[in-house]
């Protein structure tokens, strides 16, 4: 049963790791998949374990995030279910949300008025697949007042990107760390460290006391594993969830997937986990369907022309598409897309309404919404050549990645 939970999502990042994806809108409202949001995959795990008492807490740049919820989260007919942003209201004073445990203090009074005894705060960067029902029966099994969501990783990449657990074994967390440069390994298992997924479950007595009494300290930056987690461990029952036990109907047991998406190349990464004939993330499971918008478009639709025939391996076309005598391989087309006769296409992300022109050929590339390639233009392929699109001191044009992840920003004209 879901009574007496309630969910707050933290949707306000700013996501400045994601420029130029994220200059007119926030991290979680970013396209992925071709047909999502990234945000759609947190909602997703809670509408199909029965949670639907949901609030989604935004800040930054919130209008697209705000018409995506509005258009294709819309709860009705259903008493007592919601999907509701809370926009930054600046109650308690006149400045932004000051961490992420901040933004659940300003909006404690959500919490008293739905008479719940469970708080899950998750996060919305993530793409992962959870039963957020098993993680609540844990929690309540341990009689936890908080309980982590974990997963392990190799130690080498979460040196300063995620919070480091120690547990006893009972999974009870006995040590932890915000961001360390140097992780601390599984006992037994070296190279590898048990990670935060930054996904919570408080009883809600706990979560509203220990929240009051970080806002009276001067010296908190208010932050949940910067401030919260490393003062409740020591005094509370606090307890690590594994997200490798957690089962989905229709998922392999043996493959577990999580991914922080918050830089340009795991985001294009994780769009790549997405291809081919046995994925390591399927969009594709009934037993697991993946809600999100689908504007009123026709089914992509591809064409032969005198010289081509079009060609797609191993890709995702969305609705709307036009692939007129082009070739689409290992790539993620949005709603929209066009390309024209000769052109190919690359592991490449197109979020949506791109043209791509005769001849054009494009790989390992990001182009945002609207972008418009001029026919005969070639990206990704002379890397000098695309390093002269990119302006350092604007990160609002197009960017390099470090692993060589060419980005356009959003409405872009190339080779006119």
């Amino acid at each position: 049963m879901s009574g007496g939970i309630l969910a707050m999502i933290l949707a306000g990042g700013e996501g400045s790791r994601l420029m130029p994806l994220t200059h007119l809108r926030s991290k979680p409202a970013v396209p992925f998949g071709g047909s999502y949001r990234i945000i759609d995959f947190v909602l997703n795990n809670f509408v199909n374990s029965g949670i639907i008492k949901i609030y989604v807490i935004t800040q930054y740049k919130s209008q697209s995030l705000n018409q995506h919820l509005k258009h294709g989260w819309n709860v009705s007919g259903i008493p007592g279910t919601f999907i509701d942003p809370v926009p930054a209201q600046m109650i308690i004073n006149k400045e932004w949300y000051q961490g992420t445990a901040d933004a659940i203090y300003q909006n404690l009074t959500f919490i008293e008025d739905n008479f719940v005894n469970t708080v899950c705060v998750f996060g919305s960067d993530h793409i992962y697949k959870m039963d957020v029902m098993q993680m609540v029966d844990f929690h309540r099994k341990h009689d936890a007042d908080l309980t982590v969501a974990a997963i392990k990783m190799p130690s080498v990449i979460c040196s300063g990107r995620f919070g480091v657990i120690e547990i006893d074994e009972n999974g009870r967390m006995t040590g932890f760390q915000e961001k360390p440069l140097k992780p601390k390994e599984i006992p037994g298992q070296p190279g590898f460290s048990l990670i935060s997924l930054g996904n919570y479950i408080f009883k809600s007595e706990v979560l509203k006391n220990e929240l009051i009494e970080d806002e009276k300290s001067v010296h908190s930056s208010h932050d949940f594993g910067t401030d919260i987690i490393p003062k409740l461990y020591p005094k509370g029952r606090v307890f690590v969830y594994d997200l490798s036990t957690n089962r989905i109907k229709g998922e392999r047991e043996d493959r577990i997937y999580w991914r922080d998406v918050g830089s340009i190349d795991a985001y294009w990464a994780a769009h790549m986990d997405l291809l081919g004939p046995d994925p390591q993330f399927s969009l594709n499971n009934a037993q697991w369907p993946l809600h999100t918008y689908y504007p009123p478009l026709p089914p992509a639709n591809f064409t032969d022309t005198s010289d081509n025939l079009s060609e797609v391996s191993a890709s995702l076309i969305s609705a709307g598409c036009e692939i007129n005598g082009a070739s689409i391989i290992r790539s993620v087309l949005g709603f929209r897309c066009r390309a024209d006769d000769g052109a190919t296409v690359e592991e490449s992300v197109l979020l949506g309404d791109v043209q791509v022109g005769a001849g054009c050929s494009i790989r390992n590339a990001i182009l945002d919404r609207g972008v418009q390639v001029a026919p005969g233009f070639s990206l990704g392929y002379d890397h000098e050549a695309d390093a002269r699109l990119v302006n350092p001191a604007d990160k609002s044009g197009p960017q390099m990645s470090a692993g060589g992840i060419i980005v356009i920003p959003s409405g872009y004209k190339l080779g006119f």
